[in-house]
């Protein structure tokens, strides 16, 4: 395998810039959540308070785990049923939202979409340019971008004031929490950055769909509407889903490269910056740059397999006469599923940096990489999409391994194990096992049923073990709220998209509850002096640890599963055998 310089370099500029904004983002979000001014406060301070009082949310009155979670439920739920009801009412919103008269959607696919988005997962069995009216596409879908990576955020911020309150609690106020992301650090950022993409040639319209004739006398119809408000919160807020079909493959959507930097730079910064402003709430910044350095080695191991394996290409098209080699007039190695326009280094870093989060968007498809090329995106997803993770999710998953390590460090030296000066007992390793156990057990049972029952393996369009990995990978994404997807499966059927809902579902909320159970167990607990037996989770040491359980665990619960899949196609793509 093989990666070149200029692709080396792109990579490393692309990391050197995001340890640049780490601190400053990280920083304003430690002012939002703590209640301070900010530069914004004159601005928005008067919508904030208009907000409570329209609701009659007394700001000051802070939450038990408990009235949390049910608060986060109780809007997410209504949220669906909006989301819902708007995607079922379509042919009536009128010629201004639906100038393309496009019919009301499917039950089936309007719940599977409402759950989607819900989730912050994005899944889309459907071409949204062809499905979706201007008014779904911004109060419906827009609409979740906002809230449902808000709401995320604001769960990580509770967990965080768990751990780095003592003696209390309460957790915070989820509508405080909720209300003050969105206002102060999704809306402005959103405004500025979508403003930038309609510069650089991203659309921005309420336009009928344009039908020109082509040179051969033939017609096409050419999809329009309001693309920047939506493509850079679908980027910021980690969810993913594209106002087009091919996503961030569109021209519409990303013409060009200094687009696709700062798209790929709008995925990661949020979750980069809640690990710094992590170390800002438990008093002690290394903590967080602990969290930052163990993604960054999981960033860098899987763009270092799967950089190489595109750009080494296929050797069953080499051994028929294909040039795959680089050379100045040709980017050589596998160049299926990828714009020309981005190449396999471009290509090959948003592949790792979306599924790495749980943002879920593509600019090539991941179904036409080499089996082990595919195999990253599929194993970044199933560790849990926490390096660096996504917006919230990436921080509150990132500590359950944390949590996990250090029970393991106790269980080395004989000793009650602690995080941040307080014990990790029984209950909240109860608590991190289930919530770290969800995952694999809807990811390997869905896969495990769709295998073998007629209505799964019907819509399986590649036999043999690529058509195993399409459908851990349809499951992978919806339980991990990624939304990105191996397209050579059919999941726009009754089956798929009960079962990709009901996936969704139980990877947000089932995995969440448990999370939150832990925050409210360790909020109530005193500081423990540090003793001989303590573990120190600020240094090189930590880092090792913390990367190694997360690789092993990943590697004992999914191994078997990628044998039969990616990794078997690996070798007999090698033997010169095609399925």
């Amino acid at each position: 395998m093989s990666i070149t310089l200029n692709g080396a370099l792109q990579v490393l500029i692309f990391l050197a810039i995001v340890l640049l904004l780490t601190k400053p983002i990280g920083l304003y979000m430690t002012a939002i959540f703590s209640g301070r001014r900010t530069w914004l406060t004159p601005v928005f301070g008067p919508v904030e308070r208009l907000f409570y009082r329209i609701s009659g949310v007394n700001p000051e009155e802070e939450q038990k785990w408990t009235g949390y979670v049910i608060s986060m439920l109780v809007f997410s739920v209504a949220g669906m049923l909006l989301l819902y009801l708007f995607e079922r009412t379509q042919q009536w919103q009128g010629s201004f939202f639906n100038p393309q008269g496009m019919p009301n959607v499917e039950p089936q696919l309007a719940f599977n979409t409402a759950a989607s988005f819900t989730t912050n997962t994005n899944w889309q069995n459907y071409a949204g340019e062809a499905t979706m009216t201007y008014l779904t596409q911004m109060a419906g879908l827009a609409f979740h971008n906002f809230v449902s990576a808000a709401t995320g955020i604001a769960l990580a911020v509770a967990l965080v004031r768990g751990l780095s309150r003592r003696s209390a609690q309460h957790l915070g106020n989820f509508w405080v929490d909720l209300t003050r992301c969105t206002l102060y650090l999704l809306l402005p950022i959103c405004v500025v950055g979508a403003l930038v993409l309609v510069s650089q040639g991203v659309i921005q319209n309420f336009n009928p769909y344009t039908i020109v004739h082509t040179l051969n006398g033939q017609t096409q119809t050419i999809a329009q509407g309001p693309v920047a408000s939506q493509e850079f919160i679908k980027q910021l807020g980690t969810n993913g889903g594209g106002f087009f079909n091919v996503n961030s493959a569109h021209p519409f959507e990303n013409p060009n490269a200094l687009t696709d930097l700062i798209e790929l730079l709008a995925i990661i910064i949020i979750p980069a910056g809640l690990f710094y402003m992590f170390g800002k709430m438990v008093g002690n910044t290394k903590q967080g740059w602990v969290l930052w350095a163990a993604s960054a080695i999981i960033f860098v191991i899987a763009i270092a397999v799967a950089l190489p394996a595109e750009q080494t290409g296929n050797p069953i098209l080499t051994s028929v006469g294909a040039n795959q080699v680089v050379s100045d007039t040709q980017a050589g190695g596998n160049m299926e599923g990828k714009e020309v326009r981005f190449g396999i280094t471009d290509s090959a870093l948003w592949a790792v940096d979306t599924t790495l989060t749980s943002n879920g968007s593509v600019n090539s498809f991941h179904d036409s990489y080499t089996p082990i090329g595919g195999m990253i995106p599929l194993a970044d997803i199933a560790l849990g999409e926490i390096a660096f993770g996504g917006v919230g999710s990436g921080l509150y998953g990132m500590l359950m391994f944390a949590i996990i390590a250090v029970f393991i460090a106790g269980l080395m030296v004989g000793r009650t194990p602690e995080y941040l000066g307080k014990k990790i007992e029984r209950k909240e390793m109860m608590m991190a096992a289930l919530a770290l156990l969800i995952g694999p057990a809807v990811i390997l049972g869905f896969s495990a049923a769709a295998s073998v029952i007629s209505a799964g393996v019907s819509s399986i369009l590649n036999p043999g073990p690529h058509g195993l990995s399409e459908i851990l990978y349809l499951y992978t994404s919806s339980n991990g709220n990624n939304g990105s997807a191996f397209a050579g499966i059919a999941g726009n059927t009754p089956y798929y998209n009960w079962t990709g809902a009901f996936a969704m579902l139980l990877g947000r909320f089932a995995f969440l509850i448990p999370v939150l159970a832990i925050g409210g167990s360790l909020v109530q607990k005193k500081i423990v002096p540090a003793g001989r037996g303590t573990l120190p989770t600020h240094g090189p040491l930590f880092v090792g640890m913390l990367v190694g359980v997360i690789l092993i665990v990943g590697a004992l619960t999914y191994f078997p599963a990628y044998s039969l899949g990616p990794i078997v196609e690996q070798l007999f793509m090698h033997a010169g055998k095609v399925f």
